[in-house]
């Protein structure tokens, strides 16, 4: 497979959007665990460019803001390297593939990359000691309801921007 110029400028592109957003969200007080917003670039990606960018930026954007600012805590890098990446590969296929609805693509992808993280935090609490436990995380009240904020601003602002890049991609 051969890397277009336009495809890795825009695997980069929000590649970095998923390491600056997060900062711009600590930044002013409101918590990542709350609004996920390196959640929201892997998400474009895959809608955007498709399953395999969203698939890189959703591998490397974890570990790279960790190294870069300490954000996700080291527990969490593994949880969402395994999350991120699902998150893109499905919206992308279920979107740009499937032909799915803008909204069914989106839970589709929310609802199989959490599960991802529940498994992640399952097998990873076997291995070392967890702020939180899968049960606990899908629990009502847990970590997993902590995020509904966060959802909603993905399933208000990301059919807008992909709307907005397809009637501009139109002209």
């Amino acid at each position: 497979m051969t890397i277009s110029a336009k495809f890795a400028a825009h695997t980069a592109l929000y590649l970095a959007l998923s390491i600056i957003l997060p900062i711009g969200f600590h930044a002013s007080g409101l918590g990542g665990r709350i609004f996920l917003p390196m959640h929201i670039p892997v998400l474009l990606a895959g809608f955007l460019i498709g399953p395999q960018a969203a698939v890189i930026v959703g591998l490397l954007a974890p570990g790279l803001s960790h190294l870069l600012t300490a954000m996700p805590p080291t527990y969490a890098v593994p949880l969402m390297t395994l999350e991120l990446p699902i998150y893109g590969l499905v919206a992308g296929l279920a979107y740009r593939r499937l032909h799915l609805n803008i909204y069914v693509a989106l839970a589709a992808a929310m609802i199989v990359g959490r599960i991802m993280f529940g498994l992640g935090l399952l097998v990873l609490g076997m291995i070392m000691e967890l702020p939180y436990t899968a049960a606990s995380f899908f629990a009502v009240g847990g970590a997993l309801w902590m995020g509904l904020p966060g959802i909603a601003v993905q399933f208000v602002i990301i059919p807008i921007i992909v709307a907005a890049v397809a009637r501009r991609d139109q002209r």
